[in-house]
């Protein structure tokens, strides 16, 4: 049997990783230690996912691994070695602000992580797939150099600009305020694309913006649409940093990802760089976003602009997803932004949040 190996196994991706492949026949590796409760508190615990997928789904098998283990994965990896055919890799720190918290740690998972799981693959099972997930902060605040036109809801690109139809991977990645969180993530992102040049292995390194779905969970410093719905539901106040509340992001649905992460897996390259995300049509500003969910709810809800945004934070990005689509023409978007919104809402019933 083929094995898949998913690090951040009960997260958002990776949970959504693991149920597609398993589907796929692969025996499922999760490795996920619940760290996002270290990182967010007990309300943003993967925990429950993992015991689904391990009541839920036969060929899965749990490890509660940290990947700044080296000794611990080595293990996992010398089990299987060539019977591994893919990794997928989500683990992470995924918040902007709190890398500047705890910089090492926020380091040490991202990158020193990362290299664990790369030279593993080398050592144990070279012929397999690495599918890195990256992030759109690798570039920057270099979006907000743009033209940006301010509108009544939402900032806007410049008609004439070259990244009008969004942000291509031509963009550059230098000169520019990251954030710790965007720096540690791109040591891995130029990690992956070096094991995949320099020692030939097929890595795909892929620049997200907003990823989304019914099993995200959120907190106030990541993942701000499934956050949007759990203060308007339990009546907290929300807060938006900066920018009037016009910023723009672009929003993908996970299972989008995944089919994604599968086409690249039975067509890999070596080293390869691509930018994914909702593009155009699946954009909003957080203004947008707020009238959506209280359109949809038929509740208010409370919240405050401060004035100060947060260091590095973009004012617009919306994704140019063509280099992918090009390469893998059978890929597209099927998961619409409404279609987004009403699924959490949906999801909100089922937990009986409402």
């Amino acid at each position: 049997m083929k094995y898949v190996i998913v690090t951040g196994s009960s997260g958002l991706v990776g949970s959504e990783a693991v149920s597609y492949f398993h589907k796929k026949n692969f025996k499922v590796i999760g490795i996920d230690n619940d760290y996002r409760s270290y990182f967010f508190g007990k309300l943003s615990s993967t925990n429950k996912m993992t015991i689904f997928q391990k009541k839920n789904f036969k060929n899965f098998i749990h490890y509660p691994v940290d990947i700044r283990n080296y000794k611990k994965l080595e293990k996992i990896f010398l089990k299987q070695k060539k019977k591994i055919k893919c990794i997928i890799h989500t683990a992470a720190q995924p918040s902007h602000d709190w890398a500047a918290s705890e910089p090492f740690t926020d380091f040490d998972i991202n990158a020193k992580g990362t290299l664990n799981l790369l030279e593993l693959t080398r050592k144990y099972s070279k012929d397999a797939v690495f599918i890195y997930v990256s992030t759109n902060k690798v570039y920057g605040d270099t979006p907000n150099h743009l033209r940006i036109l301010e509108k009544k809801t939402r900032y806007e690109i410049a008609n004439k600009n070259k990244f009008k139809k969004g942000i291509s991977e031509s963009m550059n990645i230098d000169k520019s305020v990251h954030s710790l969180f965007g720096v540690s993530k791109l040591s891995g992102d130029l990690l992956a694309q070096e094991y995949g040049k320099y020692f030939d292995l097929k890595t795909g390194i892929f620049r997200l913006g907003c990823i989304t779905g019914s099993n995200h969970a959120g907190a106030e410093l990541h993942g701000f649409l499934s956050y949007l719905f759990k203060c308007i539901y339990y009546n907290k106040p929300y807060t938006v940093y900066g920018y009037k509340g016009k910023q723009v992001r672009d929003n993908i649905h996970s299972k989008d990802l995944i089919n994604c992460f599968y086409n690249f897996y039975k067509k890999p390259r070596n080293g390869e760089v691509y930018n994914i995300g909702g593009g155009r049509k699946n954009s909003c500003s957080v203004l947008e976003a707020i009238k959506i969910i209280e359109k949809i709810t038929k509740k208010k809800l409370k919240y405050k602009i401060v004035n100060n945004n947060r260091i590095g934070d973009h004012i617009w990005y919306i994704t140019n997803n063509s280099k992918f689509i090009k390469d893998y023409p059978n890929w597209k978007i099927k998961i619409s932004l409404s279609q987004i919104f009403l699924e959490m809402l949906q999801q909100c019933k089922k937990n009986k949040i409402i």
